[in-house]
């Protein structure tokens, strides 16, 4: 299993990782569905993708079956906190404050999201 301090995937990568995290089990044209309600992406080069990713470990491949299922291998919180804390370093100069208010700056917060950063931030100060 890959551990967070190795992880590197790039953002096509995270994109099918992201799909594997919301789906589950998925075959490459599951993905490659999905990928193509948003970019033009061609089913071979989501193949490809897929192919990498295995030999870096991100994912997992069943050969099982004619049609090969695959499966994250990374969790997806260690993988957010592991790249939000390179991002935090190396853009933010280790100022997560920074991020927040340019994050909030950037996106109008629903009030539902804002309550709930309200009542994280007064747990935190606890």
């Amino acid at each position: 299993m890959t551990t967070s301090t190795n992880l590197k995937p790039t953002e096509s990568e995270l994109e099918i990782l992201q799909i594997l995290w919301e789906k589950g089990n998925c075959t490459v044209r599951d993905v490659h569905e999905i990928l193509e309600k948003s970019k033009d992406s061609g089913y071979t080069t989501t193949l490809k993708l897929m192919q990498i990713m295995h030999e870096k470990g991100l994912v997992a491949r069943d050969t099982s079956s004619k049609t090969h299922i695959y499966t994250s291998l990374v969790n997806q919180q260690k993988t957010e906190q592991h790249l939000v804390n390179k991002m935090i370093d190396n853009v933010f100069n280790g100022s997560a404050a920074r991020l927040v208010m340019q994050a909030l700056g950037n996106h109008t917060a629903s009030k539902d999201e804002i309550d709930s950063i309200k009542k994280y931030l007064d747990e935190l100060s606890k």
